[in-house]
């Protein structure tokens, strides 16, 4: 019995989930190739090995002739008779022919070809096993790390591999450290070869531990629709009910928000941020800012840029730490993001109004017929205080038009930025 070979195979049925007679087929093969160089001048090699046992049995065909000229093709009738009583000259025959220590010089000589014969196969076992599995969370075993902080992965019958760019640069681990992941693609290597690939740093694997965590989704009753993700430090997720009754935002966040929590401490206290989707994205940038207030916004849809004034005093926030914060909500709504506080941008429009206000031009000094927005009361009012032209609003002050009865500071900046608007 060939103990080498029946561990080999027990191993790999048991281990690799390769079937028995797909290991011998792919050893008979190669070895196949092995003996025709041993047997010099045979013909039509062929190799058995026995399941159960192990043997190997090296088979040449030949000839049987009445003189053997060519011993390594040929075989007297007498001899052929001693392996098949009935046979007649002409025919062909299996010959017995394994060459001596064929063992030790076949396997030295296949053993490139055994590789490569069983890696297709281990290939088609990940293949079968994974490829319908893509997307789905899958936890293994960190096994060993290679070329600096790329990871291995032991699934069981297979090894995944999680390169260092797969997961968050705030996350470290050691060896045999149970580690859940996002199953992100499987791939062809290039020595044929099949590698199935994890990743901890997609927004998907976000969405996987959501759908794991909240039955609503899995129900279609709540519907995660964008997911945006700087990995290790934020995430930011819009989400929408199919149902009136049931919350999306509540669904998601859990009672006592014991569902966000359990998400939260897989990402290694990661923030989340969970907000009503809108498809306008006005709205969802209002969404997202929340309870931050957006003083002004101008939106360029040509050149896909929203344009937004806050209070000096929550700029920090929405531009968040490196710029983070801004540039994810960028991201969830489809469009640049331009963020100004508020001090600054009433000194660039007071620059502007002044600007304005020097101007050569004679209808700056035409007296005026309304403004928008403002009722004929207020518009009175400002006639009867000498602002009776653009010129003159374009020279006031916020403060200065404030001064008149019946106009608060808000008003009086409408007033001055609806006749800005007008002249430029």
């Amino acid at each position: 019995m060939n103990k080498d070979l029946i561990a080999i195979f027990e191993y790999l049925e048991r281990e690799k989930g390769i079937k028995r007679t797909i290991v011998i087929s792919a050893i008979e093969e190669s070895l196949r190739a092995a003996a025709r160089k041993s047997i010099k001048g045979a013909s039509n090699v062929t190799v058995s090995i026995h399941s159960k046992t192990g043997n190997i049995d090296v088979y040449c065909e030949k000839e049987i002739v009445d003189n053997v000229e060519v011993s390594a093709q040929e075989i007297s009738l007498e001899d052929a008779r001693n392996i098949d009583p009935d046979c007649e000259i002409g025919q062909f025959i299996d010959v017995l022919a394994t060459p001596k220590d064929f063992g030790r010089i076949a396997a030295q000589k296949a053993r490139q070809i055994i590789t490569q014969k069983l890696r297709n196969a281990e290939r088609d076992v990940i293949y079968e096993e994974y490829r319908h599995r893509t997307g789905e969370l899958i936890s293994g075993t960190v096994k060993r790390f290679f070329r600096g902080a790329n990871m291995v992965v032991d699934l069981g019958k297979v090894e995944a591999i999680m390169p260092m760019r797969n997961y968050p640069k705030t996350e470290n681990y050691r060896v045999g450290e149970k580690v859940l992941a996002y199953l992100s693609e499987v791939n062809e290597t290039e020595n044929g070869g099949a590698e199935v690939i994890l990743s901890r740093s997609s927004p998907e694997f976000v969405r996987q531990l959501l759908v794991q965590e909240v039955p609503e989704i899995s129900d279609g009753i709540v519907i995660v629709d964008k997911v945006v993700r700087e990995a290790g430090y934020r995430t930011k997720l819009t989400v929408r009910s199919t149902d009136g009754k049931v919350d999306p935002v509540g669904a998601c966040v859990g009672m006592r928000g014991s569902r966000v929590k359990n998400i939260v401490r897989e990402l290694n206290n990661e923030k989340i941020d969970i907000i009503p989707f809108s498809e306008d994205p006005i709205e969802l940038l209002q969404n997202a800012l929340s309870p931050i207030e957006i003083r002004k916004i101008n939106v360029n849809d040509d050149d896909c840029v929203i344009s937004i004034v806050v209070d000096d005093d929550d700029l920090a926030a929405v531009i968040g730490k490196r710029g983070m914060n801004a540039r994810l909500n960028s991201q969830l709504i489809e469009y640049e993001l331009e963020v100004q506080r508020m001090s600054d941008y009433k000194r660039t429009v007071a620059i502007q109004r002044t600007e304005l206000a020097e101007l050569d031009d004679p209808t700056l000094d035409e007296p005026l017929e309304k403004v928008e927005g403002i009722n004929q009361l207020i518009f009175e009012q400002l006639i009867a205080e000498g602002y009776s032209t653009p010129r003159n609003l374009l020279s006031a002050s916020v403060e200065t038009l404030a001064t008149i009865p019946g106009i608060s500071l808000e008003m009086a900046d409408t007033i001055l930025e609806q006749i800005r608007k007008q002249r430029m």
